[in-house]
């Protein structure tokens, strides 16, 4: 599979949790978590369960980071 994403980070999921139409991925990136905010028809059709690798894919033109003192 081709993507145009500059930002792929491979990790394992740590968890999963459904809501109402949203799903939120928790994904372990060599000690530190991301999540991801994907349907959950997505997490259905990508088999996507705790204990799996995955890839976080980011593509965006801007990235915004904050310091939290």
């Amino acid at each position: 599979m081709k993507i145009s994403a500059r930002n792929r980070l491979k990790g394992r999921i740590v968890e999963v949790k459904k809501g109402a139409t949203t799903a939120h991925v928790r994904l372990d990136i060599g000690g530190t978590v991301v999540t991801a905010s994907i349907t959950n028809e997505a997490v259905d059709e990508l088999g996507l369960a705790v204990g799996k690798e995955a890839f976080a894919v980011v593509k965006a033109s801007d990235v915004m980071i904050a310091i939290d003192d």
